[in-house]
């Protein structure tokens, strides 16, 4: 009876005109935000980490890709734009779905640019109030989604998390 059911709705919505069905299919999905994350490296494995004013726990700079933006657009321009530190991307992304809140997080792996002076890296926008370099053995605690980050990219074998507390199984820190 199901079946025979969904075979007339899906009769009936192949006849209704283009912009009906688009604005169907846009009603009945669900919707999820876009962000950009860089986990930012320097040459001896230290990574960079900031205080949003709005969490408690330590985080990555990165935010919400504008419409139409490119990630890898979003994620330089978000840590440009947070702690005054122009990136480059090390390879592709890795992303991290999360169901609950409805956000996909394209997580870039970067190195500071060549350029760039690590003695200007600061907090450049209001959001941030703190920044700081972490050996992975010495990571505080940090925001669930820059934990499930983190472990993405070691999963992926693209960053070492030995002694940090992180682990593959449980993106949730252990201190």
């Amino acid at each position: 009876m199901i079946d025979a059911v969904q075979r007339v709705l899906l009769r009936v919505f192949r006849v209704l005109p283009r912009r009906v069905r688009r604005w169907i299919v846009r009603f009945g999905t669900p919707k999820y935000t876009v962000g950009a994350i860089c986990i930012v490296q320097r040459r001896d494995g230290a990574i960079l980490l900031v205080r949003h004013s709005y969490a408690p726990r330590w985080g990555t700079p990165g935010g919400l890709a504008k419409r139409r933006e490119p990630v890898d657009i979003a994620a330089a321009r978000e840590t440009l734009e947070e702690v005054n530190l122009a990136v480059e991307l090390i390879g592709e992304p890795v992303v991290v779905v999360e169901p609950v809140p409805r956000r996909v997080d394209v997580v870039f792996l970067a190195r500071p640019a060549a350029t760039a002076a690590l003695d200007d890296v600061r907090p450049s926008s209001p959001e941030i109030v703190g920044t700081a370099w972490f050996l992975p053995d010495e990571l505080p605690e940090l925001q669930p989604e820059t934990a499930t980050a983190l472990v993405a990219l070691a999963r992926d074998g693209r960053i070492d998390l030995a002694g940090s507390g992180l682990t593959p199984s449980s993106a949730r820190p252990t201190r």
